[in-house]
C-alpha cells in the first residue's frame, strides 16, 4: 500500500490532483477541518468538508503509473466511489485557449498500459455521463469557459514525436494532451465507479503561449471549485 489512511480515512468522493502540494493548497483553501491523512512518499492526501459534503483530495503524481497505484489503493481498499482529476494540459487546437477547462469526454493513448491490459483490443475509456453533464451545466452556470471534447493521454512528456501526434490527433478533434486521463477512466471502468477529468490549459503547444503563476492560480481556482461543485 501507499497510503497510511485507515478505512474511514478517505471520503467517498476524492479530487486527484497530480501535484501533491497542490492537494495541500486545495484542503487548506477549499476544505473546512481537513486533516492529512497521508504522507508517504511525500504524496499528501487530505480529508475535510465542503458545504457540509466530505470530500478528500489525494496528490497522484504525473503520469499513468503513477495515477494507477493511487486510484487503485482508492478504488480496491478505500472504497471510493466518485474521482475527479483535477490537473493541467496543453492545448493542441487553436480554438482551445489558454485557462480554458477541458472536460475529458474520453480519453485516446500512446500509453502501454491498456496495450498490456487489452492486446489488440483498442479499449475506448470515457467519463462517467454523470459526472460530465454537471461539470457542463455547472461551467455555464458559473460562467467558466468551458470545452467537452476527448483529449491525448501520453506517456512521454518530452515526446521525439510530439509534433506528428498533436496533428494527428487534432485531426480527429481531440482538444488537448494531458498524462493520466486514459488510465483513470479505464480503472473505473473496471471498478465500476465514477471518474471524470477536469484539465485547465496552461500551455499552448500550436501557440506556444504559457500561463503566468497568476494565470495559473486563478484558473486552477475555478477548476476546482468546478470540481467540488459537481460532488
Amino acid at each position: 500500500m501507499h497510503n497510511s489512511a485507515n478505512k474511514g480515512d478517505i471520503a467517498s468522493s476524492v479530487l486527484l490532483p497530480g501535484d501533491p502540494l497542490r492537494a495541500k493548497y486545495i484542503a487548506g483553501n477549499f476544505l473546512e477541518n481537513a486533516v492529512c491523512y497521508n504522507g508517504i512518499r511525500g504524496m499528501l492526501g487530505f480529508t475535510g468538508t465542503y458545504r457540509g459534503k466530505r470530500v478528500s483530495v489525494q496528490g497522484t503524481g504525473m503520469g499513468a503509473p503513477s495515477i494507477s497505484i493511487y486510484a487503485n489503493e482508492l478504488m480496491e481498499h478505500y472504497e471510493a466511489e466518485t474521482l475527479i482529476r483535477v490537473g493541467t494540459c496543453g492545448s493542441i487546437r487553436e480554438d482551445v485557449h489558454i485557462k480554458d477547462v477541458v472536460i475529458a469526454v474520453g480519453a485516446s493513448t500512446d500509453s502501454g498500459m491498456n496495450h498490456d491490459r487489452f492486446g489488440s483490443i483498442c479499449f475506448a475509456p470515457t467519463a462517467s455521463f454523470e459526472l460530465l453533464l454537471k461539470a457542463w451545466e455547472a461551467a455555464k452556470a458559473g460562467g467558466v469557459k468551458a470545452v467537452a471534447a476527448g483529449v491525448f493521454t501520453s506517456d512521454k512528456f518530452y515526446d521525439d514525436r510530439l509534433v506528428s501526434k498533436r496533428e494527428l490527433m487534432t485531426q480527429y478533434g481531440v482538444a488537448a494532451m494531458d498524462m493520466e486521463t486514459c488510465e483513470l477512466y479505464t480503472l473505473a471502468a473496471r471498478h465500476g465507479r465514477k471518474a471524470l477529468s477536469l484539465l485547465t490549459v496552461s500551455d499552448h503547444l500550436v501557440t506556444g503561449e504559457k500561463c503566468t503563476t497568476e494565470e495559473r492560480q486563478t484558473s486552477f481556482n475555478d477548476m476546482i471549485k468546478l470540481a467540488l461543485e459537481i460532488i
